[in-house]
């Protein structure tokens, strides 16, 4: 068995600050200027100056991005005491958060910015991008390219296993496009009815365009701090109650990987879950609000499941039961998640967690917003926080 340590970060760090650019399908702009403006943007959010900032993490997939490095001399500040660039995608968001905490509780650096920034739209285009690896030359030949393509046979898998829905996926889209009608930053923000999901195109099954993510450019930033200096700046601070990563046996050769996955049915969240509760001060039953990570709509349900926030096969029913809906029992991807806001590879999923504890969403801000659960990461490498309030 396992054992569960509790991270020496956990309780004692915070994000203090978010930052974001517009998001657009041609920004017109260098991934360079992006990362910059929400960079600041965090900063100032924070009422912390750039000169503080000592330390930058990022990441970035087929070289999409810029390092930190590049941001922080385009900030001018202060030369940096940390920065780590990750090769990673939708996977990073709370593990580089987790880094950036680390970084801090360790004395590396006080002041720590976590970006993602690309022209997902008018540049690289993950969703059609073939994947050149050891084993493309088996996989090309027969079609078998396009990352839509592998999340959507392990969409299926579940499907047949829990007995889940073209009509399931469809609530899931629904339900956030109406947290995405009052969210200005979101790239769809017209409602939808489920006949209306279900009269759109095929792109692989069981996916029709409203259940993949629209692709955009844009960034968006947040500034890790300890707990204590977190207080002395300009917002709530959220804190950072426990982390978890899982890369599980078999995962990390290439994107066809999953081919040596025991359980095609359940994703990352599965394996990590004992791990981010166990070293938590709150429970599940306690979390009040959840921004899941949902670059494809059936994200949700396996990750409410692995997460053991909804029994095995449940998800589905407690999605159509509206409790994911802002006068529900657990508030689910309050911005619209990457499906309507767009795709930037999960930092927005975090921040809008952040923003929500903070007391910053006006018209969409929570009533009940002290503990969430933040997940990045749709099929076998992952990563999970739990974020509070600030309540000592």
């Amino acid at each position: 068995m396992t054992t569960v340590r509790r991270p020496t970060f956990a309780g004692k760090s915070a994000i203090a600050g978010v930052g974001y650019t517009s998001l657009s399908r041609e920004s017109g702009v260098s991934v360079l200027d992006l990362a910059t403006t929400a960079c600041r943007a965090a900063a100032d959010n924070a009422g912390l100056d750039t000169a503080e900032i000592d330390g930058i993490v990022t990441y970035s997939l087929l070289n999409d991005s810029v390092y930190g490095q590049a941001v922080a001399a385009g900030l001018g500040g202060r030369p940096l005491d940390f920065a780590i660039d990750l090769s990673l995608g939708g996977q990073a968001p709370c593990f580089a958060v987790a880094l950036a905490a680390m970084a801090v509780e360790s004395g590396m650096a006080r002041n720590v910015l976590v970006f993602r920034a690309l022209n997902g739209r008018s540049g690289l285009r993950i969703g059609s991008t073939s994947y050149e690896s050891l084993t493309s030359d088996f996989r090309y030949p027969i079609g078998f390219g396009a990352y839509p393509q592998y999340i959507a046979m392990w969409a299926r898998r579940y499907m047949v296993e829990t007995g889940a829905t073209s009509r399931d996926l469809g609530e899931i889209v629904v339900a956030q496009r109406e947290y995405a009608a009052r969210n200005e930053r979101a790239i769809l923000r017209n409602p939808l009815t489920i006949d209306e999901y279900l009269a759109k195109p095929w792109v692989v099954d069981p996916f029709r365009t409203a259940d993949c993510t629209p692709e955009v450019d844009g960034a968006c930033a947040v500034l890790v701090t300890s707990l204590e200096h977190a207080r002395d700046l300009r917002q709530r601070p959220a804190v950072i109650d426990s982390a978890a990563w899982t890369t599980p046996r078999g995962s990390g050769i290439d994107m066809s990987d999953l081919f040596s996955w025991e359980d095609w049915s359940v994703n990352c969240h599965t394996y990590l879950a004992d791990r981010l509760w166990g070293a938590a001060s709150v429970t599940k039953d306690e979390v009040q609000f959840a921004e899941i990570y949902d670059c494809f709509s059936a994200v949700v349900p396996m990750t409410l499941e692995g997460l053991g926030i909804c029994a095995r096969g449940e998800a589905p029913a407690f999605v159509a039961s509206g409790a994911t809906r802002a006068n529900g029992s657990l508030p689910i991807n309050t911005h619209g998640g990457l499906l309507s806001e767009g795709y930037l590879h999960g930092m927005n999923t975090l921040a809008e967690a952040v923003l929500q504890i903070q007391g910053n969403e006006r018209e969409r801000q929570l009533d009940r917003n002290d503990i969430a659960v933040v997940t990045s990461g749709a099929m076998m490498d992952g990563s999970a926080l739990i974020l509070t309030g600030d309540r000592t």
